[in-house]
């Protein structure tokens, strides 16, 4: 796994050992960071269920003005750690040590995010779980893109379920990008 373009490019990142984490293929991290490719130069990222931190290092690479990451397993969280050194990235990013759903009140501090990438494990529901977190915090707004990796399979009424509308589905062979936006009041 490597980052895939801008002051980073082609440094290959560290995965944590085991069956734990699921690193997002650089082909498809390439195509998801040209969909958003807009949306992330001077921009707030949150990596939530971080892994290696792959995702939020290629939008520090690329631009993003800050990223926090997430993660409550101890060797991600030391994958992560080494990977943001690395890169040189460390100084614009913070890694909260803690799982997603005990951590929101530390991911409020940061203020809003411009970008939201969720890769719960999958299958496990915590994409929905996550959604009413984050629908009820000050992390984001109307303004957010969320994006979530889920398996191909995973049925999408869950999204609008917690208050969210799908903007964009980008599938591939084994599992697809949701990307979403909380609906704002005015239209409820």
């Amino acid at each position: 796994m490597r980052v895939i373009a801008g002051s980073a490019r082609r440094l290959l990142l560290k995965t944590p050992e085991g069956m734990d984490t699921r690193p997002t293929q650089d082909r498809i991290k390439e195509t998801l960071f040209n969909i958003i490719q807009d949306q992330v130069p001077g921009r707030k990222f949150l990596d939530l269920f971080s892994g290696s931190g792959g995702i939020g290092i290629e939008a520090l690479s690329r631009g993003a003005q800050r990223a926090v990451f997430v993660d409550n397993s101890k060797k991600a969280q030391e994958c992560i750690r080494y990977n943001l050194n690395h890169t040189h990235l460390a100084d614009q990013a913070t890694l909260i040590s803690a799982d997603v759903f005990s951590s929101i009140r530390a991911i409020e501090r940061e203020g809003v995010y411009d970008v939201v990438y969720m890769d719960p494990p999958y299958e496990s529901g915590y994409d929905a779980k996550v959604l009413s977190l984050l629908k009820g915090s000050k992390a984001i707004n109307e303004d957010t893109l969320v994006i979530i990796e889920a398996i191909d399979r995973r049925d999408t009424s869950f999204v609008e379920q917690a208050g969210f509308e799908i903007t964009r589905i980008k599938e591939y062979k084994t599992n697809k990008h949701i990307f979403c936006r909380l609906v704002s009041d005015s239209s409820r």
